[in-house]
């Protein structure tokens, strides 16, 4: 009886000994882990933590703490990692890694670094997806643009500032009225100035289509639009130039003056000036013709025409 407690006594000092070399191990794969991680080695320090948790999960209760400090460490880790990956710009694998630190952290019970890492989940794939859209933009891929932008909207619909490359890419690509919604979305978030330009151009470029197909109706209503997005001397001329088509010459009038109005420097305004005298005469309105016939008695190409109308005023 004495010699089978004197080998169980034997025993449980060998069992003793392992643990203690068991801890040990344990402890010092964790310190190398803490190390590489202080040194910026982030994959290699999440490779010792892991290995210090495997032996401390055996260790049982002897391993209770290190087990929980691995857990933390790994957690902590793999997000320094996607950290380092995404201010290195490598989108991908950052939210990859990401991912990862996400699933750890709801593994291992670390709810902070779980939170973080799920909102850093989105933050980076809006930021690919924007990265990707504006490297399509200049490749001239409109289709992988657009599919880019979409994306960031539908997961931010009020980022302006996407909404307004996004009716770029639309814009480009001949989608006109899918341009008109992105850029009124713009519009409505912070993108005022920018996207009433970029409006009032499509709207011209509406304008000038319809002119094209003899819509003189639609050329109106465009270009009243490409004014109310904002206000430009091409659009006045060109709705004119329809109004005196479409036989409503006071109409006409009041177009022609306000673009002579918002463009004083016109090249083309001796021409235009001479128009509007025409159309005051044909109205009987001698004083107004008048007015515009004395405004170009001296330019080279029309003057010798207003003189000569002028004598019979």
């Amino acid at each position: 009886m004495k010699k089978i407690f004197l080998l169980f006594a034997a025993a449980v000092m060998t069992a003793g000994v392992m643990s203690a070399q068991d801890i040990n191990q344990a402890t010092e794969a964790y310190n190398n882990g803490a190390m590489e991680l202080q040194m910026g080695n982030t994959t290699a320090a999440i490779e010792n933590f892991q290995t210090a948790l495997t032996m401390g999960e055996a260790l049982g209760e002897a391993g209770a703490d290190l087990v929980a400090n691995c857990k933390k460490a790994i957690c902590s880790a793999t997000l320094s990692h996607a950290k380092d990956l995404y201010n290195a710009k490598d989108f991908e694998n950052a939210i990859v890694a990401f991912q990862q630190a996400k699933d750890a952290a709801e593994a291992y019970g670390e709810a902070e670094i779980a939170a973080e890492a799920g909102e850093l989940i989105g933050q980076t794939e809006m930021v690919k997806y924007n990265t990707d859209g504006k490297a399509a933009m200049r490749a001239k891929d409109y289709p992988t643009a657009i599919a880019n932008f979409t994306k960031v909207l539908e997961m931010d619909p009020a980022n302006g500032g996407v909404a307004i490359q996004l009716g770029q890419a639309y814009m480009r690509a001949g989608q006109l009225d899918e341009s008109i919604a992105a850029l009124e979305v713009a519009q409505a978030n912070g993108e005022g100035e920018n996207a009433s330009k970029l409006l009032s151009n499509i709207y011209l470029k509406k304008a000038q289509a319809s002119n094209k197909a003899k819509k003189y109706q639609e050329v109106v209503d465009f270009a009243a639009k490409s004014n109310e997005a904002l206000e430009n001397g091409n659009a006045y001329k060109l709705a004119a130039s329809a109004l005196q088509k479409l036989g409503k010459n006071d109409e006409c009038i009041a177009a022609y003056e306000k673009y002579l109005e918002v463009t004083p420097d016109a090249k083309d305004a001796g021409g235009i000036n001479c128009t509007i005298a025409v159309l005051y005469q044909q109205a009987g309105n001698k004083a107004k013709a008048k007015e515009y016939y004395e405004k170009i008695v001296n330019d080279p190409q029309f003057g010798a025409t207003a003189q000569e109308q002028l004598k019979t005023l």
